[in-house]
């Protein structure tokens, strides 16, 4: 009995990342982040693998990422602009760039 709720819990458990990681790529394609961004590739813009990479040890980077989806900007990863994006909401833009961050 046992071993059954412990094969249930991890199942559970994946459903809900994989849940969660299918919301983030609906949000991402919602707010047109796709036209720019991959997870394993630059496009236009840097993969999300790059910007994990480079934000790993920053405390800060939710914050400064979010700065810099909502005001836009360019220089960081090259002449490519990236225009402002202000319609996601500000929970809608924490969960898509904690999901960036975590990419590997």
């Amino acid at each position: 009995m046992k071993k059954l709720i412990s094969i249930f819990v991890v199942a559970c458990s994946a459903l809900v990342t994989m849940g969660n990681a299918l919301a983030v790529d609906e949000l991402h394609k919602k707010y047109g982040c796709t036209a720019c961004h991959a997870d394993d590739k630059k496009l236009l813009g840097p993969s999300y693998k790059e910007v994990a990479a480079k934000y790993k040890a920053d405390k800060d980077a939710v914050k400064k990422l979010s700065e810099k989806v909502r005001k836009g900007g360019m220089g960081v990863w090259g002449q490519n602009p990236m225009p402002p994006n202000a319609a996601p909401t500000d929970a809608e833009l924490k969960t898509m760039i904690e999901a960036v961050l975590k990419t590997k």
